[in-house]
């Protein structure tokens, strides 16, 4: 059976569940886990987006009463099943209010949907975690291999946007593998600052968690 909520590390009874909406992507970062592995932690995480929202609801019950935060984060761009992300959101606000929802995205959910996404989901999340990636456009489009145009700049207009929308929010880089030459890490927290973000530098793990 295919993965729509997992956990890492093999923990018992975890504290953070993560969701797999989809396994469709509008980058092909270099450094991407699924490039390099089927599974997370023993979770087959390949799937057809052939699900419905009871599915997810299912696999997530299997967690409770423990959890006290759920990722939207899998092989692929939560965004882009945003009315699925949003009824699930939905329903945790109803059924779990107590439960903190993040969201892991490269940023491109408003060049996508050619409107304000972020706006649509204040109030449904709580926390949005941007890839940034780079300092640069050029260095950006080296490592994250964007299929959108202008995939740097929509990804800092995202972030800005959450921001406006009064959703805490992450800019995060990759530093540490082997195919990333160099991160101007000091430009990155810049960058962040100046979008209204908070900045990750999130060390590249073998096992990517």
């Amino acid at each position: 059976m295919y993965t729509l909520v997992y956990s890492i590390n093999n923990e018992e009874h975890p504290e953070t569940v993560y969701v797999n909406l989809t396994n469709s992507c509008t980058n092909s970062c270099i450094f991407c886990l699924r490039n390099q592995k089927d599974d997370v932690c023993g979770a087959e995480m390949w799937h057809d987006d052939n699900y419905t929202l009871e599915d997810i609801i299912e696999q997530f019950n299997k967690f409770l009463p423990y959890v006290k935060t759920t990722v939207f984060c899998g092989y692929g761009e939560p965004f882009l099943r945003r009315e699925m992300m949003k009824e699930f959101c939905k329903y945790l606000r109803k059924n779990h209010p107590q439960i903190k929802i993040r969201v892991n995205t490269n940023g491109h959910a408003n060049a996508i949907y050619k409107t304000n996404v972020a706006e649509e989901f204040k109030g449904l999340i709580d926390f949005v975690s941007v890839s940034l990636n780079a300092s640069s456009e050029k260095d950006y489009d080296e490592i994250c291999k964007p299929k959108i145009k202008n995939g740097y700049e929509e990804v800092k207009k995202f972030i800005k946007a959450c921001s406006d929308a009064g959703i805490e929010v992450t800019a995060s880089v990759v530093t540490g593998f082997d195919k990333i030459h160099y991160v101007n890490v000091e430009e990155c927290e810049k960058i962040a600052s100046s979008l209204g973000a908070k900045f990750r530098n999130r060390e590249f793990i073998e096992n990517g968690y």
